[in-house]
């Protein structure tokens, strides 16, 4: 940040530029380790999906048994958002995540012999997974939110965005890896185990805020409201020790700014649309090209991939745009990509000729940027301008709490729908969540949160 110290003593500039410099340090640091941090929940969440066939093997239970498995952990995971998004201001974040981190990778350990057991107790441990798997996003976001002011985060989180599409992939490829060479119980175990260490990375090396390391609080660094005319000594008295805890802003606090707040219900409501797409194509897309298209195995996951790739230009995109070019305003751009989305989901089930290998791709891959750049703008950005540093965590878990409702549905009603009306029906299905998210956020376009205490 470039900052004008002309007017500053010898002594005041110097301390300034000491703290630019250990900003920046600490600020690269934090985001490369919850960079790293998020996307290694994937390895404990994305695996079950390629274990089925060996434990269907093996056991002989049914699709729909371990279907309703993997979507227990679905409910589990959104419920824990709530209920974690709401507990994560109390606590130290490294703390949190390591214990939950932890937790994660033994429910992963136990899966294997609790399979001897029964399908029932396989499901509670996979239940419980996905509980422990929900308190790492809320717990990322707010630490995040402690270290970058408003006119930074939508850029930055659109980096951040990446991790889970990076994450996905590679723990997609080990789990399928490990299981080919050493079975089905490897691609629980070994995981976890690399989960399980990497915990130790925002144990040892992440600061849940700049006070930690002796910088002044994010509002006083950006000079902010009644903190701008602030002396160097007035500053420093702002540092609370390190043992000393964050004061918690209370549950009446964090309530007010996510319950309590109409436009994080409105959020939450385009999150949740924006999620019944998301899923629907993630879990629908390839089965659609395989029996509509007749593309075979290979030429499906070739195409399918085209989501996350294109995704992750799309988090980058969205949130360099929003601050860019809307003031740090999310809606606008959320408005637009969601908008685009409808109209490319239409394009690709009524224009896409079946032959059109590469048209299909870049169709699919243009879907991939548009949602995935409203997903992270929603979940990442919006939570930490509309919570303020002091309730981010909740506000995420929050808004996520709707998003994965929105993933349950999207995977029972569109199979419904299929079966009772074909493809024409589910691919509606989607359009129209993409058409009232579009509309939701254009009706928050102008809306930006007013100055309170905290950024």
């Amino acid at each position: 940040m470039e900052r004008d110290y002309s007017g500053l003593k010898k002594e005041e500039r110097a301390q300034w530029e000491f703290w630019d410099k250990d900003y920046n340090r600490w600020r690269n640091q934090v985001f490369i380790i919850l960079w790293i941090t998020y996307g290694a929940f994937y390895l404990c969440r994305v695996n079950f999906s390629i274990a089925i066939p060996g434990i269907m093997k093996e056991f002989g239970w049914s699709k729909t048994q371990l279907g309703a498995i993997g979507t227990a952990l679905f409910w589990a995971y959104a419920a824990g958002q709530f209920i974690h998004g709401q507990f994560a201001e109390r606590f130290s974040s490294k703390h949190y995540l390591f214990t939950v981190i932890i937790l994660s990778a033994l429910m992963n350990f136990l899966m294997g012999p609790i399979a001897a057991v029964g399908i029932f107790l396989m499901g509670v441990v996979w239940t419980l997974n996905g509980f422990f798997q929900a308190g790492g996003w809320s717990n990322c976001i707010k630490t995040l939110s402690q270290w970058f002011p408003p006119k930074a985060r939508g850029k930055r989180m659109g980096y951040y965005g990446a991790c889970y599409q990076v994450g996905n992939t590679l723990s997609w490829l080990l789990a399928g890896s490990v299981i080919a060479s050493y079975g089905w119980r490897a691609g629980f175990w070994i995981p976890a185990l690399i989960f399980a260490v990497i915990g130790f990375l925002p144990l040892l090396f992440l600061k849940n805020r700049p006070e930690e390391v002796n910088l002044p609080p994010i509002e006083v660094y950006e000079r902010y409201g009644e903190f701008s005319g602030m002396t160097i000594e007035q500053i420093k008295a702002t540092i609370k020790p390190k043992t000393e805890k964050e004061e918690h802003a209370g549950f009446a606090f964090t309530l007010k700014q996510t319950v309590g707040n109409p436009r994080v219900w409105a959020v939450s409501w385009a999150f949740f649309f924006v999620d019944i797409i998301r899923y629907g194509f993630l879990l629908w897309a390839p089965t659609y090209l395989f029996e509509v298209q007749k593309a075979a195995i290979d030429k499906t996951a070739y195409k399918v991939v085209a989501i996350p790739l294109f995704g992750i230009a799309g988090a980058i995109f969205s949130g360099w745009a929003s601050d860019k070019f809307f003031q740090s305003r999310r809606a606008p751009i959320s408005a637009l990509l969601m908008g685009a989305l409808g109209f490319l989901a239409i394009f690709f089930y009524y224009g896409v000729p079946k032959d059109a290998w590469l048209l299909g791709f870049i169709v699919l891959g243009l879907i991939g940027f548009c949602v995935l750049g409203t997903q992270v703008i929603l979940i990442g950005a919006v939570p930490m301008d509309f919570g303020t540093r002091k309730a981010a965590g909740s506000a995420a878990g929050f808004i996520d709490f709707f998003g994965y409702i929105g993933a349950g549905m999207a995977g029972v009603f569109s199979g419904v729908l299929t079966d009772a009306w074909g493809w024409g029906a589910a691919f509606w299905f989607w359009i129209i969540a993409a058409f009232l998210s579009s509309a939701i956020c254009f009706g928050l376009w102008s809306y930006k949160p007013p100055p309170g205490k905290y950024l």
